[in-house]
């Protein structure tokens, strides 16, 4: 693991982006602490969560930042996103607009593989930040929409240390098919999932029998109107309080 640059402090959070080789495969991201955590000046263990961004966007997207500082200013938690394959830090030269994005992620997602390396990638990440006096071996959550379910709901089904996680913007679809619903029907941590009515991407009758086939005995679902990037904020902090409430 490699520290780039020095730890950030803003609203009363402490933010450092770091890299994990993970094979041949650079994984950059970026670790959220609360303020004077870092350096051992409040060690752990803490909870850590994972955060899942969706296709065409980065571990710094609006939504992802909110929700870090959330986590860790207000309840303490370590916070930590990578980018995925193709987006953010890893994406390939020339390749800088939504429709180009789409279509890396497409193909991403096609390729076999795809899943496993995602998995790889996150319980290398999740190794390296545990080793961390201000981590330590605390609880561990997850939270992804969109892609980040697609990649989310298997880690979360091999990661049995994963006690709490949200999902949503997903349904079974798609050339994973197959995959997701294996490893949804083999959930067990309680699920918080998110659906949007109108969503104009993801099939509500998909949504819902992604959310059928969960096989946690604690699932939740919260739906709201609106299309797919519509999520109100009120759900993020619905999203902060589930997370809180089983990690905490």
């Amino acid at each position: 693991m490699r520290w780039l640059g020095e730890t950030q402090v803003e609203e009363g959070v402490g933010e450092r982006a770091f890299e994990v080789d993970v094979g041949l495969r650079r994984v950059p991201g970026v670790l959220w602490l609360p303020a004077g955590a870092a350096g051992g000046s409040s060690p752990g263990p803490r909870p850590l969560v994972l955060l899942g961004h969706g296709a065409t966007l980065h571990k710094r997207i609006d939504h992802i930042l909110a929700l870090a500082r959330l986590l860790a200013r207000e309840h303490g938690f370590a916070v930590a996103a990578t980018d995925a394959p193709g987006h953010g830090d890893r994406r390939s030269a020339g390749v800088d607009d939504e429709v180009q994005l789409f279509g890396v992620f497409l193909a991403e997602w096609s390729r076999s593989g795809s899943t496993d390396d995602l998995i790889e990638e996150w319980k290398a990440v999740v190794a390296e930040l545990r080793a961390l006096d201000e981590v330590g071996d605390g609880p561990l959550g997850y939270w992804g929409l969109s892609m980040g379910t697609i990649y989310g709901i298997p880690f979360a089904a091999h990661e049995p240390r994963v006690q709490a996680a949200v999902f949503g913007l997903m349904g079974l679809m798609g050339p994973t098919r197959a995959r997701m619903q294996a490893d949804a029907e083999a959930m067990a941590c309680p699920v918080l999932f998110i659906v949007q009515w109108d969503d104009q991407l993801v099939a509500r009758d998909a949504a819902l029998d992604l959310f059928d086939t969960l096989g946690s005995v604690d699932k939740r679902l919260h739906a709201h109107p609106g299309q797919h990037a519509a999520v109100p904020a009120e759900e993020l902090a619905a999203s902060v309080a589930f997370l809180a409430r089983h990690l905490a």
